[in-house]
């Protein structure tokens, strides 16, 4: 029987997931994440759909990506003997500005986006060093490539550039947009179970560690938070969101920062961490009092109302409001602190609906639909390996 492997290879974690191809779309068996890569005691979860636990432990050996990956590799082979590793999903964050959908992997489709390294340093080489274990574990298996920055490759040309000399805007720098993996997922879940909403505008809120938000007409993106970087936009767990490049002049000119201690700065201590002084978790935050903890919640929910009224400008008017990732998909105090007074805009909450976490949550008069949709980017990077092996 085929199965495919999916990769989500980061600085410090792996995440993987193990589907069958027995149907029509693929079909999660397994799942699973190493985290805390390279330090003394790195963290390996995984379990199966039904919720049993296959491997709940820690290990001093796993000191970098390959050794992860070797790790998970031998413990599927062990779990699951009889499975045939036909082709194996990645997460790569950036496609370049070219790339609007799946590749296959090849030693030159890998040097040029190799080339891409330094418009995600934090992202891609991790990305493609797993993709290169990969192939080198799977020699016969298809490597697919998918791309966080594909989804959002046919913005209009003012939502694409910044007002910068032209001769910029043609080596790449430019607005890509992230996160694409899961709006790609909400946009084809609306299709399926809301087309009269997937047809209209729609503004998609992918809140988690890391945070944006797209601006969709018909499902396909038009406009997003996130511009050159992964940094830019709403404020993030660790990073810091929209930012005055003035800010960074006066840190190297005034304060002698360098390149890598400003990145560590914007990447790693800002965001929420950085605004509350104590920690990057929303659920530690919202359960605090500490005046850091609110400033932190109160500047995270103003620039997300911020961004909704921009977006929706964006689009001429707003249809619905979809809610996703894990803040926004479990956040009932988020959510309500981010739609509550959003009656010029058309957006009236049902406190009751979305304190039990339904599906929509918002009233019967509101004239922009709410909703909650979990996202799956895992599913659609299997998908995507499906198709090639298809």
């Amino acid at each position: 029987m085929d199965h495919i492997i999916t990769l989500n290879s980061g600085s410090s974690s792996l995440k993987f997931g193990l589907f069958t191809t027995t149907g029509d779309d693929p079909v999660l068996i397994c799942s699973g994440e190493v985290e805390s890569i390279g330090s003394a005691a790195a963290h390996i979860s995984a379990k199966t759909t039904d919720g049993r636990v296959l491997v709940d432990t820690t290990s001093e050996a796993l000191h970098d990506q390959a050794s992860a990956l070797d790790y998970i590799l031998d413990f599927l082979e062990r779990e699951f003997p009889a499975a045939r590793v036909a082709a194996v999903g990645h997460r790569i964050v950036h496609g370049g500005p070219d790339n609007d959908r799946p590749i296959l992997l090849t030693p030159d489709s890998l040097q040029v986006l190799e080339k891409l390294e330094p418009f995600a340093p934090l992202h891609q080489p991790y990305n493609l060093h797993g993709a290169r274990a990969a192939m080198e574990r799977f020699p016969d298996a298809k490597q697919v490539a998918c791309f966080d920055t594909a989804f959002h490759r046919h913005h209009p040309w003012v939502n694409d550039t910044f007002a910068l000399p032209t001769e910029y805007y043609d080596i790449g720098v430019r607005r890509y947009g992230f996160h694409g993996l899961s709006y790609d997922y909400i946009s084809d879940h609306l299709a399926n179970t809301a087309p009269l909403i997937h047809g209209g505008r729609v503004v998609v809120a992918h809140l988690g560690n890391g945070a944006s938000m797209c601006a969709m007409i018909a499902g396909r993106s038009v406009g997003s938070s996130m511009g050159f970087s992964a940094m830019d936009g709403l404020p993030m767990g660790t990073r810091c969101g929209q930012l005055d490049p003035g800010v960074v002049l006066y840190l190297m000119d005034q304060q002698g920062m360098n390149a890598d201690e400003i990145s560590d700065l914007l990447y790693r201590k800002s965001g929420l961490l950085g605004l509350s002084g104590m920690t990057n978790d929303m659920r530690t935050l919202e359960a605090s009092n500490t005046p850091g903890a609110r400033n932190a919640i109160n500047y995270y929910t103003f620039r997300i109302r911020r961004e909704l009224g921009a977006l929706a400008a964006v689009l001429g008017g707003l249809d619905a409001v979809v809610f996703t990732g894990g803040i926004g998909e479990n956040s009932t105090y988020i959510r309500d602190r981010i739609c509550t007074d959003m009656g010029w805009l058309g957006i009236e909450l049902d406190h009751d609906a979305n304190a039990d976490n339904r599906r929509v949550i918002s009233t019967d008069l509101s004239r922009v639909k709410l909703m909650v949709i979990p996202t799956n980017e895992e599913l659609v990077i299997a998908r995507a390996a499906a198709a090639q092996i298809g």
